[in-house]
């Protein structure tokens, strides 16, 4: 029996009416999406690549397209926004051909979660050439690993950027009756859309989770409450769990559950994250900066050592200029795009994510922008933390219930409601775009709602059992047949081409930075957190002239 329709909310249903009778003129089906895959390089026997970053594909610090995150192992793929999705997956298909040209027998890992990892100190921390830009952040790299281990650091994900066109927020402006000026209205949209993802991306979890399993010497001594997978005590699950990254063995810290980021706006926002930023924490200071023999071991002993330490599921971001934290940038000119940062690589997908799942993704973030969005609060904080817990581990229990805004819901019933009320923004796009294809994407993810043992996560365990094998094994298996897949293809030679010319020109522009740099080291870093002090100096004054005119 099909479950029945919720009434849309009158503001919502509202704004659905006026973007359908105004299909073309609110440039609806314009937006902007990116990716940014990161990926382990690892060995024929699956275990880390020791190498450093090959030299063929460029300088990670100012290649564009092509860079390491935490490790040299640890490649990460960015694209370009697209308007259109199949753009989107040709441009990482084709950095996935190139990269497989340049790395001989090493493979690209194909799960979240790393396997066969020995210590800590067999995981080498990016390096990006003797520049003040590169050393901070090898330097920043190296305080994760001090702070949270270098083990967490070697996990990968799906990151998706998106925005909506300048037209659209016009229309939005126009229709709203809105006094606001557009930077700050576009502003004040992005972190609506935040409020509302933070509430629902639970479904995500649920729908795109591929990390229910992990290998053994990721845990180490850690204490968890996973248990081995039938009789293989190589292999660690949980039975009815979605993404173990994104749980406590994952991008989560028992330093940050102190930490309440507000989003109700940008001045709240900023002010939270620039207190983390610019406050110690006791454990941190007893590690200290710099090390007996003068090396930097952190670049602070606050909190957070900049915003990027925060292990949020989805951030307002605004492009930085060279040199300028990401608040500064978000401060002085707003939200440019968002990014989505609770997305577990795809393992049966050879880019990590699929064209459907994108359609989906861009459904679901405009719904968030669309939907009534109340401001939140300490107490609802605290409560998506707990429905990310419980996804974490219990995520495809049918009886799950989670918080709705103080009130306990029912998963599957919560779910289905999520996606019927998308269905109007599947209609508009599909109309605006003369396809179906958005309201197939919502059709096929529906079906998970009823059957999880179509979700991501079901099916890794359901192989695993089915073949007998080790979360290890499974994980090499589809790394290796995706390995082939790309070994087999043919690149363009117009891509070869402008890949060998980015490789080279990012080769230049580091050696034009290492050769105009002036300042010392520590002078530069000095520097650089100036920017925090002047930020929250200007949110200080700002809330205390609100106070006094109010």
């Amino acid at each position: 029996m099909p479950t029945p329709k919720q009434p849309l909310s009158p503001l919502f249903a509202e704004k659905i009416a006026a973007i359908s009778a105004n299909l073309k003129q609110s440039d609806i089906n314009n937006l902007r999406r990116g990716v940014e895959k990161e990926s382990l390089r690892v060995t024929p026997d699956g275990t880390l690549a020791s190498t450093p970053h090959p030299q063929a594909l460029g300088a990670a610090l100012t290649h564009p397209s092509i860079t390491t995150d935490y490790s040299e192992a640890l490649l990460e793929f960015i694209t370009e926004p697209h308007t259109d999705i199949p753009s989107v997956l040709k441009r990482l298909n084709d950095i996935h051909q190139f990269t497989y040209q340049h790395i001989g027998d090493e493979a690209l890992w194909g799960s979240s979660m790393p396997c066969m990892l020995g210590s800590d100190d067999d995981i080498p921390v990016a390096q990006y050439g003797s520049s003040n830009s590169g050393k901070m952040k090898s330097v920043y790299r190296v305080g994760l690993g001090y702070r949270y281990g270098r083990l967490m650091q070697t996990i990968a994900g799906i990151h998706y950027n998106f925005s909506v066109s300048d037209d659209f927020w016009q229309f939005l402006h126009t229709q709203e009756h809105s006094a606001l000026p557009m930077a700050e209205f576009k502003t004040q949209g992005y972190f609506r859309l935040i409020r509302n993802f933070r509430r629902y991306f639970w479904l995500l979890l649920y729908l795109f989770g591929a990390a229910p399993a992990i290998c053994r010497t990721f845990i180490g001594n850690r204490q968890h409450e996973l248990v081995p997978f039938n009789n293989d005590h190589h292999s660690l699950h949980a039975p009815l769990g979605t993404s173990l990254r994104m749980g406590d063995l994952g991008y989560q810290s028992a330093a940050q559950e102190s930490l309440v980021i507000n989003y109700n706006c940008l001045d709240t926002y900023t002010q939270t994250l620039c207190q983390a930023i610019t406050h110690t924490h006791d454990d941190y200071q007893q590690l200290g900066i710099k090390g007996k023999d003068g090396d930097y071991l952190q670049l602070n002993t606050n909190l957070l050592q900049i915003e990027n330490e925060f292990y949020s599921v989805i951030r307002p971001k605004r492009t930085a200029q060279s040199g300028e934290t990401a608040l500064n940038a978000l401060s002085s000119g707003g939200v440019e795009y968002i990014e989505v940062r609770c997305l577990d690589l795809n393992p049966y997908e050879p880019v990590g994510i699929s064209e459907n799942q994108m359609r989906f993704l861009d459904t679901f973030l405009l719904y968030c922008l669309l939907e009534d969005s109340p401001e939140s609060n300490d107490t609802e904080y605290r409560q998506i933390q707990e429905n990310q817990r419980k996804m974490v581990y219990q995520g495809r229990d049918p009886d799950l219930t989670l918080y709705d805004r103080g009130q306990q819901r029912n998963i599957r019933q919560w779910g289905d409601e999520l996606i019927n009320s998308m269905g109007q923004i599947a209609k508009l796009l599909d109309r605006g775009s003369q396809t179906t294809a958005h309201q197939q994407a919502l059709d096929e993810e529906q079906l998970k709602i009823s059957d999880d043992s179509l979700t991501p996560s079901a099916r890794i365990l359901a192989d695993m059992h089915a073949q007998q094998i080790t979360f290890y094994r499974l994980s090499m298996n589809l790394s290796q047949q995706h390995r082939q897949a790309f070994r087999a293809q043919t690149i363009a030679e117009e891509q070869q081409l402008a890949f060998q010319a980015l490789a080279k020109e990012s080769h230049a522009k580091q050696r034009h930075i290492e050769h105009t740099d002036q300042l010392p080291f520590d002078q530069y870093v000095e520097q650089y957190y100036k920017q925090y002090e002047a930020c929250k100096a200007t949110r200080e004054r700002k809330r205390s002239q609100k106070a006094a005119s109010g």
